[in-house]
């Protein structure tokens, strides 16, 4: 049983069949009080056991960000004994000094969803956890090794602006945003890190940077190519190089934990409740305390 998880993005289903991440054999489907999840794989790669989780389906773009069963996901993966999480996400780019087909490592999110369950605690009164840093530092700290152990060109302390969609944004949302701070804008990782740290899972992300967002640059519609125009031939290919280098940078981070505590404090963000005896060490019973 691996404690490790990858939370793969739209990108996943190529480099699976490509075996980018080695041999893998399927998990039996994991039952959860939020739905069944039939997608998880079991990797072994370079003496490495990691769980692969394509959050929007095994055989394609299957399911878009808003209507991912993202309760049932982390609750599977805490069922199968995972503690640290890697998730990855092609953002669009908000801040203009970062480069298209660069990487980031986001530490703070901005959450603009809007119809998403965005926690396991719909009764008993839980949840109310700090969330100072909702990415794990440790994680991050490990994404930003690989990253420069690869020398590659990454942002650090990026802010990722989660928007509803499927849609993408209009230039005013845009500009929104961009008066809020964010860096980057896509439609992943919220609320995945918030369930996460309910679980007391380890939770960080890596982003590979896919186009300018709507109204950064000036760029004609273009129909019947993906963001219809927002992304130029040249920039694709830079993005592609891209996307292969994500599996050899976030192994790179996971051996990198691979022999160390959890010492950060994503594991005691329950801790209060249990203090005060509303819950016990048995996550299954804290959405029915």
């Amino acid at each position: 049983m691996s404690k490790l998880a990858i939370m793969g993005g739209s990108a996943a289903n190529e480099l699976i069949a490509k075996k980018h991440f080695g041999s893998y054999k399927k998990v039996p489907a994991k039952k959860t009080p939020f739905g069944k999840v039939s997608d998880i794989r079991l990797y072994k790669s370079s003496g490495l056991e990691f769980y692969f989780l394509p959050r929007h389906g095994a055989d394609g773009y299957h399911t878009a960000a808003p209507f991912v069963n993202y309760r049932a996901n982390i609750w599977a993966l805490k069922q199968l004994g995972v503690e640290r999480i890697i998730s990855w996400s092609g953002p669009g780019i908000i801040n203009p000094g970062l480069e298209v087909g660069s990487f980031a490592v986001p530490g703070d999110i901005i959450d603009q969803t809007k119809n998403r369950p965005s926690t396991f605690f719909e009764k008993g009164g839980l949840g109310f956890i700090r969330m100072s840093h909702p990415f794990c530092p440790d994680l991050r700290h490990a994404l930003i090794y690989s990253l420069e152990n690869l020398s590659l060109n990454f942002h650090n302390e990026s802010i990722y602006c989660c928007t509803e969609g499927p849609r993408l944004e209009t230039p005013a949302e845009i500009k929104l945003y961009h008066s809020y701070g964010a860096d980057l804008v896509g439609m992943t990782l919220a609320p995945e890190a918030f369930l996460a740290r309910e679980l007391e899972m380890c939770y960080a992300s890596l982003c590979y940077l896919t186009n300018f967002a709507e109204g950064m640059v000036n760029r004609e519609f273009e129909g019947g190519v993906l963001f219809e125009g927002m992304m130029s031939p040249g920039e694709k290919k830079t993005v592609d190089k891209a996307v292969k280098k994500m599996p050899e940078i976030i192994v790179g981070a996971l051996k990198a934990v691979l022999d160390h505590s959890r010492d950060c404090q994503c594991k005691n963000a329950m801790e209060r409740y249990r203090k005060q005896g509303i819950i016990t060490d048995n996550w299954r019973k804290w959405i029915d305390p």
